[in-house]
């Protein structure tokens, strides 16, 4: 029997098939492509996801050391100033989607995680004990028994319909978007921004949702050639049979857009290059993250716009947040009620991500009230306090989990210490084990009983924070300033180990 099966090799099911392999779990990953997707569904990492990839070593896979934060970033197709915050919570990593697969399927493979292509699930029963799957490979059907399931097999989650939960939501289909590399004439190019200067609206930055009274218009230049991308109102219903998008589609999307005709080109370089049309948008929430020994994450869970790339952000997030308590329900140290907490932590999180992109989707939505409501918008977005209120949302910075404290850490995502000897918290959770951060030099005795489990750092650091424990997923479990913490913040400490990591070995 297998501990954990996970259907889907996508970026979501291999980062759980990391997080899990690193807890000692082996787990077995379904995929139903012969192949690794060659279409780049996305083309950035946005918000506390980067900062996740850092801790666990893969940020420098990527794209090297991790940079400072985002000087500025979009919210609704407006600019979010992020100098006017403090601190600057929002990270940009931006790297398509299919090296982000890649980089995670090669660190799948150094852990050892069977990864079996071509091979589709058609069916799931389950009993108290195991999930039992029939499956269909290249040599034909057969069954497997596993004591657990994850489905990360996206928006159509398979997994979703056979374990029978429901996926409430709205689809609709107002409007049209047609995305593709493409190439630009070097006379619109704006060499200090990096933008594009348009005839009738000047220079239009990079990366930046640029709102007209009929429609969107982006222009993003990546290193692997530039994406250019608008979004109007649909015209009329989807016929089924519609033929692949072309050129000439988004040449004339753009004129629509921005009353000029900006002649794109053909992508230079190699491919795969994206060409792709879509109609509507889909927002979804999963009606329960769990059923029995099921469980779902990323867009299995959860559909939404992608305006502000929040969906890696959530769905490796999901994929952190689950691995380490499944993990821990497989190794029987699991307390009571451990492997709940993932719903109950997650879904609010989502909740928000719906509300946040429905949010921007209606700022820039065309219509003279919509233009109104931007203006006052826009007045707001000049007051520090709202731009940190959004950035925080953004970025998942304003996540807090039940502390068991009032440390104002406690519950939140552990800041990212450097030790006196120079040493970085970063450097010190990517294998994922949970840590005591103990700069009191008092504390190694609470944790007796835990130290199979829980690794303790001693040391010293700035700040106000002289003892953490951090989760594998890189929030605080409980914290204090005291120099010498006294009989009450110990309990507290004893009972958030019990509550998070299990009985003591001793008890």
């Amino acid at each position: 029997m297998e501990d954990v099966v996970i259907a889907g090799a996508g970026p979501n099911g291999l980062m759980l098939a990391c997080e899990l392999a690193l807890a000692g779990i082996r787990p077995l990953v379904l995929e139903r492509l012969p192949e690794p997707t060659t279409e780049n569904r996305a083309n950035g990492l946005v918000g506390q996801v980067v900062r996740l990839l850092d801790r666990r070593g893969l940020h420098d896979r990527l794209a090297g050391p991790i940079g400072p934060p985002a000087p500025a970033f979009v919210f609704g197709a407006m600019r979010l100033d992020l100098t006017l915050t403090d601190p600057n919570p929002l990270n940009i990593l931006g790297v398509p989607q299919r090296r982000v697969e890649a980089m995670l399927n090669e660190r799948a493979a150094e852990l050892g995680v069977e990864v079996r292509r071509g091979h589709e699930l058609t069916g799931l029963t389950q009993d108290a004990d195991a999930v039992t799957l029939d499956v269909t490979g290249p040599e034909g059907p057969y069954r497997l028994r596993t004591r657990y399931h994850v489905g990360a097999d996206g928006g159509r989650s398979v997994t979703r319909k056979l374990a029978g939960i429901d996926f409430p939501g709205v689809t609709e289909d107002r409007t049209l978007s047609y995305t593709a590399n493409g190439t630009v004439p070097a006379e619109f190019a704006d060499a200090e921004s990096g933008g594009l200067r348009v005839p009738g609206h000047g220079v239009i930055p990079p990366f930046f949702h640029y709102r007209t009274g009929t429609g969107l218009f982006v222009y993003a230049p990546f290193p692997a050639g530039p994406l250019i991308s608008t979004m109007e109102l649909a015209d009329g219903e989807e016929s089924g049979d519609e033929p692949p998008m072309t050129l000439d589609e988004l040449r004339a999307s753009i004129e629509r857009v921005l009353g000029f005709a900006l002649p794109v080109e053909p992508p230079t370089g190699d491919g795969p290059h994206l060409l792709r049309r879509l109609r509507g948008r889909n927002t979804r929430l999963a009606a329960k993250f769990r059923e029995g020994r099921v469980l779902l994450v990323g867009d299995a869970a959860h559909v939404h716009s992608a305006i502000g790339g929040p969906g890696l952000n959530l769905g490796l997030q999901d994929a952190a947040g689950l691995g380490w308590k499944l993990a821990a329900t497989l190794h029987g140290w699991a307390p009571a009620g451990l492997l709940d907490t993932y719903e109950s932590e997650r879904r609010p999180i989502a909740e928000r991500v719906v509300m946040q992109t429905q949010a921007q989707s209606a700022l820039i939505a065309p219509g003279l009230e919509v233009t109104a409501l931007r203006e006052l918008f826009g007045e707001l977005l000049r007051l520090p306090g709202t731009v940190q209120h959004i950035a925080d949302l953004m970025s998942g910075a304003d996540v807090r989990y039940e502390p068991a404290t009032d440390h104002p850490l406690d519950g939140r995502w552990a800041p990212d210490l450097v030790l006196a000897d120079g040493t970085r918290l970063a450097e010190l959770t990517r294998t994922a084990r949970p840590l005591l951060l103990d700069f009191t030099g008092s504390l190694g005795d609470e944790l007796r009983g835990w130290t199979d489990r829980v690794d303790l750092v001693p040391g010293r650091t700035p700040g106000d924070a002289t003892a953490l424990l951090v989760r594998p997923d890189g929030y605080v479990a409980w914290a204090t300033g005291a120099t010498d913490p006294d009989e009450t913040e110990r309990k507290a400490l004893r009972t958030a180990l019990e509550r998070w990591f299990g009985h003591p070995l001793d008890a």
